[in-house]
C-alpha cells in the first residue's frame, strides 16, 4: 500500500518551484509545503520503514526497505535542515558533499540515501 499523501502534488510542485526561485525569501509556508512534498516523494520511491528522515521543523517520514522501527530511538536516522533537504531533493547538492560538510547527519547502516536522491519530481522545474 503506498504512503498516504497529505500534500497535493500540484501544490507541492508549485511550492518547490517558488522555493527554488527564491530560497532565502520564500515564505515559511512555501518552504514547509516543499519539504513535506519531497518527503512524501521520498516515501513513495523508497518505500519502507527502516530509516527515519527528519527535516525539523517541517517534517519527518519513514522510508527505505528493511527492519521496521517501532519504539525508542530509531537505529537509522537522517537529519538535516530544510534548505539542505530541498537542495538534496532537487540535485543542487550531492549526498556525499552534504554528509562530508556536516549538513546531513546520518546514522545507521541503511541511512545512506544517495541511491534515491535527487528525487525525480523535485528535479522537474
Amino acid at each position: 500500500m503506498p504512503p498516504r499523501r497529505r500534500t497535493d502534488p500540484a501544490d507541492g510542485r508549485a511550492a518547490l518551484r517558488a522555493w527554488r526561485a527564491d530560497p532565502e525569501g520564500a515564505p515559511t509556508a512555501v518552504r514547509r509545503t516543499a519539504v513535506r512534498f519531497t518527503l512524501e516523494e521520498l516515501a513513495d520511491v523508497a518505500r519502507g520503514n527502516a530509516v527515519e528522515v527528519r527535516v525539523p521543523p517541517d517534517g519527518a517520514v519513514q522510508a527505505v526497505e528493511g527492519p521496521r522501527h517501532t519504539r525508542g530511538t530509531p537505529p537509522n536516522v537522517v537529519e538535516t535542515d530544510p534548505a539542505t533537504w530541498l537542495a538534496l531533493a532537487a540535485g543542487d547538492v550531492t549526498w556525499d558533499a552534504a554528509v562530508a560538510t556536516g549538513r546531513v547527519h546520518a546514522s545507521g547502516e541503511r541511512a545512506d540515501l544517495s541511491h534515491v536522491l535527487p528525487l525525480q519530481a523535485a528535479r522537474a522545474r
